[in-house]
């Protein structure tokens, strides 16, 4: 008997603390589950974003490859890959073999087209609203409907754009041009194209060649013709062809020693270099560029007012050397209002065409 008082002793402390325990217990479970249930649900929103999300593509159609790229609507470029243009009996197969290339790539990755928002692209050559371009020469193509062909041939809504105004709208959106509302973008490659972005909105003009300023005149004078049939056009001077053209015509109204007399294929890239390495007559030629490049831009800038002037194509690879070129002469063309323009080079190198024709797509379609 003496030996119960003991054991009910031992107990208390035991009866005591195990209601808390199990308090505890009953607390902290219903809390974990309450928690995993936060996580799920936050889990589950950003796979709603995620089905939501559309996508589509941006094509930059060249003369020799067709650079195609596959955006979310954010604009993060997620794939790009190229094929070659078939300009053989006048371009017949270059929408079809797009198309087919779009196709198969849709399907290798299992994408569905109702995720597909649209196609953009951008064609070297005249292109309206409605998506009639008016002749690609280097294409063999005559006047037709684009934006149609290829809806047919993809089974998407398409949208089309001069590549020079949509390489423009590329800088603009995601490049060089950024953050702002008006902007001149003008490429120095074979030809000078150009893109102008006025008040956020793309200038394409009554007959799709808005901002073809590579075709304003810069010298009357001159009596080589054009490849348009014009004579003394900004691309006769400003190209990288032009400025090489500037360079043989200087060394053979001279006798003066040059580096550049012993290259037998004269490129602009040896100009720029010879004129880095002190060659007095390359210095010559550089700044008569430059001077042709100042008033050329001065005029353009007259005429629109831009924030920023983005020079791209295979002469900006001189990089800055060329915009404190031609700022001088820049300054001396331009009116006084519109000299607040700043220069810069393009950022998105051979990626801005496609980048610029998505947008297109995205202004479009996107609901």
């Amino acid at each position: 008997s003496h030996m119960l008082p003991q054991i009910r002793r031992k107990r208390k402390p035991l009866h005591k603390k195990f209601p808390w325990e199990l308090c505890q217990t009953f607390l902290y479970f219903p809390l974990v589950i309450l928690h995993e249930l936060c996580i799920m649900e936050k889990n589950f929103i950003i796979t709603q974003e995620e089905l939501t999300m559309k996508y589509g593509f941006g094509i930059d159609l060249g003369g020799t490859t067709v650079k195609i790229a596959y955006f979310d609507e954010t604009g993060k470029m997620l794939e790009k890959w190229e094929i070659p243009t078939d300009t053989s009996e006048n371009g017949i197969r270059i929408l079809p073999d797009i198309a087919a290339s779009v196709r198969a790539f849709l399907t290798e990755r299992k994408i569905a087209d109702s995720d597909i928002l649209g196609l953009g692209i951008g064609v070297p050559g005249p292109v309206n609203a409605k998506g009639v371009v008016n002749r690609c020469i280097n294409l063999g193509w005559d006047v037709f409907n684009i934006a149609q062909k290829l809806t047919e041939l993809t089974g998407f809504p398409v949208k089309a754009g001069n590549d020079a105004n949509v390489a423009a709208l590329g800088e603009f959106w995601k490049g060089g041009g950024q953050g702002c509302d008006n902007m001149v973008f003008v490429t120095l490659g074979t030809g000078v194209g150009g893109g102008i972005v006025v008040e956020g909105k793309l200038l394409h003009g009554a007959h799709g060649s808005g901002a073809e300023i590579g075709h304003l005149v810069l010298n009357r004078d001159e009596t080589v013709p054009c490849n348009c049939g014009k004579r003394g056009c900004v691309e006769q001077y400003c190209s990288a062809t032009g400025i090489v053209r500037l360079a043989k015509r200087h060394l053979d109204s001279t006798d003066a020693p040059s580096s550049l007399r012993t290259l037998k294929n004269l490129t602009c890239k040896d100009i720029f270099d010879a004129g880095k390495a002190g060659d007095k007559e390359a210095l010559i030629i550089l700044d008569r560029y430059y001077a042709y490049m100042g008033e050329f831009l001065g005029d353009v800038c007259t005429t629109v007012d831009p924030e920023v002037v983005v020079i791209g194509g295979g002469v900006s690879k001189a990089g800055q050397v060329l915009i404190d070129g031609i700022i001088p002469y820049f300054h001396k063309y331009v009116f006084h209002a519109a000299s607040g323009a700043r220069f810069t080079l393009a950022s998105l190198g051979n990626d801005a065409g496609a980048y610029g024709a998505f947008k297109l797509a995205l202004d479009a379609f996107h609901a």
